[in-house]
């Protein structure tokens, strides 16, 4: 807007302003002023304003031919007159004290082309002139003549887009008519399209709530920015609005026949018609493998049939793309490349020899507790490498045995998580998997067969097979009358089968949760699995069963710490899925009190996960505000709430770090042991410099649970980067808690996340340049949290497996370019931080500081890949993951 607006003008005549009182007031004083303020003008400048003054007196002349000259002429010069960024142009400075005396003429006048001509420069004289508020602009545009809009400018546009969103509001709420606003609309959106301000365009649209008018408006040049502006606008508005905005974007991107941008959308929405469709409008059957590819990425089930693909032998390679059986290949691939594939021992993660005498000299002594940690941390550093130093290493023959020998290192339940960790060293590898883990079938240790069938599960974690292994293996231990081995089968389970809304298991499961017989544990784990299997489903039948063994339980039962799972398992069903959860919330209400509201909490963080609801986090903060007594737990799960409400978009997640601090600061303990977790969640595999300070200070809490969780959070936000700093952290922890057995366990733990799978893997359940969240990914990674809430109990007491829940989030952080025939295929790529490039004009760079590698290549948190070649064409508008690259037809190599 011009800077010389004037709050007088609105009344005719009844001007105030100073270069309007001479032209009324004579006396010698204004006059003597005139003539000094008219000495200060150019002579081009005066003659101009003579002129104006000319035309203005003209204009109301009765002669209207002179009228129509008058007019044509004043209409000319406002039209070529050019302003500066800060000044008003000068015909319109000029008229400026005729404004009062034009519009009072306006008002005498008949109706006739005159008039409307008049009211056009009218229309644009109010845009420097008309009073806050008073939408004159728009008042005379819809009396003027029907001309191009364009013509009086962009600033003319911009404004009268704005006076029209009031208009409309206005007339909205007094139900007014508004076609002749949404005519005028149409113009100005096409104005907005064709010069390259789409976000003008859709901004006017959201207000107008008239978005399917773009439609007939985006063009193959601008409909990817106008698309990205869509898409991005989403993650700020309010439900249902920002659903409306990606069904355009959607649209949009099908229309253009931009079918991967299109399913990407189609997996945001959760909307299984839209994947299909997507399937269906493609004949393309490479680009049809790169949709299997992003499916798999995102680890949904989903089954392909004739009509999305017609021929049974491309179904069937396609099915397995979409099953994910690739992805062991794929990751070894990317391993041999880096040159990774030597096995690590938990030692060479310690580093032991870095630092001073006395930790190093107990790091020797051979405790269960040391060897349990050893156990993870060798099953997190060589996950999915299918070979290391502990477990598999005795097919040498001068070794022979040492792999029993180190599963007999660990005491009782130890060795569940020993047995359990060679299925996560041969992760995803179903074949070689399932046929080393028999030999712990045949054990007379019930621990070693519970570990085996968790095995199972962690192998078959986010791939799906057509004969299912893990359910034949698995289904016949789950009634078994030892608890240790129901468990690990029930785990197992939810593990391999997570998010595939089973029927079969649900059958086999159901019943568990109504048998008044069966031990807490068993039921709290039967919860969770369920919650896993139907993962988002807001499945009704689970979630009665869940409910009606949390009304039948004792008190005493449901004051344990593993009966918070129950309710979590009801949350997990309801994952991201808003106000679906509302029914089975006003029945949590009636719960016993001693688990009521710490269920309502779970619920609703769940519920809105992932969604970035600014009132729900409110709602949570309001509830961590309050100072109760100590037995209150329903605290800690709202905190993590905040945590997974506010990781949906980078603000909402820099504004939570900031309460996570006031938290610290005034909250009671149960708050503040929940912090730390929180914080894991939001910079999971993302070191923030600022989270990392902040967690390490907390490692050294007098508070032993404090420190506990902000170590295991450590871990989590540098899993798999290999991050120094934290690894020099976590040694420098090793040896100042030398004697504390507990916390050193805890710092063994988080020392194997930060070496994720040798610093190729991540936990991140964000992928495809941030946009899309794996549920499976997400529901293991709180499950994990929810269980370090009450470290003690669980991690530290026999239920440590729960660590192995992370197997769901565990993805290859990896960029693999595939050729037509999915063979890999090295180009070089730029891989630099991630630029926001939306709304910019012309074609910014969408990645800085990059450096050029060959694929593969490993993506870090907010890193962004680009080809640095014309030759292939990628299939995926976002290059991470499998991409399938294509020969560029017009590529000439140059001599």
């Amino acid at each position: 807007m011009a800077p010389e607006k004037n709050g007088s003008g609105a009344g005719a005549g009844a001007g105030t302003s100073r270069e309007e009182a001479p032209a009324k007031a004579p006396g010698k004083d204004p006059k003597k002023k005139e003539e000094k303020k008219d000495e200060d003008l150019s002579e081009e400048d005066l003659a101009l304003k003579q002129q104006l003054e000319l035309y203005v007196e003209r204009v109301q002349d009765p002669d209207p031919g002179l009228q129509k000259v008058a007019l044509e002429s004043m209409r000319q010069e406002i039209r070529t007159s050019t302003s500066s960024m800060t000044s008003v142009p000068k015909p319109l400075k000029f008229l400026r004290p005729h404004y009062g005396t034009l519009k009072a003429y306006f008002e005498t006048m008949k109706d006739s082309d005159l008039k409307r001509y008049l009211a056009d420069i009218l229309s644009v004289l109010a845009l420097t002139m008309s009073a806050e508020g008073e939408r004159e602009s728009l008042k005379y545009r819809l009396l003027g003549s029907e001309g191009d809009i364009g013509s009086w400018g962009h600033e003319y546009v911009r404004n009268l887009a704005g006076e029209i969103a009031q208009e409309y509001t206005k007339r909205q709420s007094e139900e007014a008519p508004i076609n002749d606003l949404m005519e005028l609309v149409q113009q100005i959106v096409a104005f907005h399209m064709k010069h390259n301000a789409e976000p003008e365009a859709v901004d006017l649209l959201m207000e107008v709530e008239d978005l399917d008018m773009l439609m007939k408006h985006v063009d193959s040049a601008n409909f990817k920015r106008t698309c990205l502006y869509l898409t991005s606008a989403a993650r700020y508005l309010p439900g249902p609005d920002d659903m409306l905005v990606l069904d355009i974007a959607y649209l949009i991107y099908l229309k253009f026949k931009e079918y991967a941008n299109a399913l990407q959308i189609a997996l945001f929405l959760d909307n299984m018609q839209y994947v299909k469709q997507v399937f269906t409008s493609c004949s393309d059957l490479l680009r049809k493998r790169q949709f299997c590819y992003i499916l798999a990425r995102h680890g949904i089930t989903f089954e392909l049939d004739e009509e999305m693909v017609p021929d049974d032998d491309e179904r069937e390679a396609l099915q397995e793309i979409v099953n994910n059986t690739k992805l062991s290949e794929g990751y070894l691939t990317l391993a041999r490349d880096i040159e990774v594939m030597e096995p690590k021992s938990p030692e060479d993660i310690y580093k032991a020899h870095l630092l001073d005498g006395r930790a190093s000299a107990s790091a020797s002594v051979d405790s269960a507790r040391q060897n349990l940690a050893a156990t993870f941390v060798n099953a997190f550093v060589n996950a999915g490498f299918g070979q290391d130093k502990l477990m598999t290493a005795q097919l040498d023959s001068s070794s022979s045995g040492s792999s029993a020998n180190w599963l007999f290192k660990n005491k009782e339940h130890g060795k569940t998580s020993a047995a359990a960790s060679l299925g996560m060293i041969l992760l995803w590898d179903v074949d070689s998997g399932l046929s080393q883990l028999d030999k712990y079938f045949h054990s007379n240790d019930n621990h070693v067969i519970a570990g085996a069938l968790l095995g199972v599960g962690i192998v078959n974690c986010n791939i799906k097979n057509e004969c299912d292994p893990a359910l034949a293996l698995l289904g016949d231990y789950i009634d078994k009358e030892d608890a240790s081995i129901r468990i690990g089968g029930i785990m197992g389970l939810g593990l391999a089968y997570a998010g595939s809304q089973n029927e079969q298991i649900r059958a086999k499961l159901s019943p568990i949760l109504n048998d008044a017989k069966a031990p807490l544990d068993v039921l709290a784990f039967t919860a969770i699995s369920l919650g896993l299997i139907y993962v988002g489903s807001c499945n009704e039948e689970v979630a009665q069963s869940i409910i009606f063994t949390l009304m039948d339980r004792s008190e005493s039962e449901l004051g344990e710490p593993l009966a918070r799972l129950l309710p979590l398992g009801l949350g997990l069903l309801y994952l991201g899925k808003q106000e679906n959860v509302e029914v089975t919330a006003e029945v949590a209400k009636t719960f016993n009190e001693k688990i009521r509201k710490h269920c309502d909490m779970t619920l609703l963080s769940c519920a809105y996960a992932g969604t970035g609801n600014v009132l729900k986090v409110q709602n949570l903060l309001g509830h961590c505000a309050q100072h109760l007594e100590k037995g209150e737990t329903h605290q800690a799960p709202a905190v993590l709430g905040i945590a997974m409400v506010a990781m949906a978009e980078e603000l909402g997640l820099e504004m939570a770090i900031r309460s996570l601090e006031h938290l610290l600061q005034y909250g009671e303990q149960n708050i503040r042991r929940a912090v730390p977790l929180a914080l894991g969640l939001l910079c999971i595999a993302n070191p923030k410099v600022n989270v990392m300070d902040t967690l390490s200070r907390l490692s050294h809490d007098t508070d032993s649970e404090v420190a506990m969780a902000a170590v295991i959070s450590l871990g989590l936000i540098g899993s798999g980067t290999n991050n120094a700093r934290i690894a020099g952290m976590l040694r420098n922890l090793s040896s100042y808690y030398y004697k504390d057995a507990s916390l050193l366990f805890c710092v063994r733990i988080a020392q194997g996340l930060v070496h994720l799978g040798k610093g190729l893997l991540t936990l991140n359940p964000y992928h495809s340049e941030r946009f899309l969240l794996s549920p499976t990914a997400l529901a293991g990674i709180i499950t994990m949290l929810h269980a370090c809430l009450d470290m003690k109990a669980i991690i530290l007491g026999k239920y440590h497996y729960v660590l192995y829940f992370l197997v769901l989030a565990m993805q290859p952080r990896m960029l693999l370019t595939v050729d037509e025939n999915l063979k890999p295929l090295s180009v070089p790529v730029r891989v630099g931080q991630a630029v926001d490039v939306v709304g910019q004009a012309g074609r910014p760079k969408t990645i800085t500081g990059f450096q050029t590698h060959s694929t593969p290549v490993l993506l870090a948190a907010g890193d962004r890949a680009e080809l640095a070649t014309e030759k292939y064409i990628p299939l995926s508008p976002i290059l991470e993951g499998f991409v399938i690259l294509k020969e560029n037809p017009d590529y000439r190599e140059d001599n």
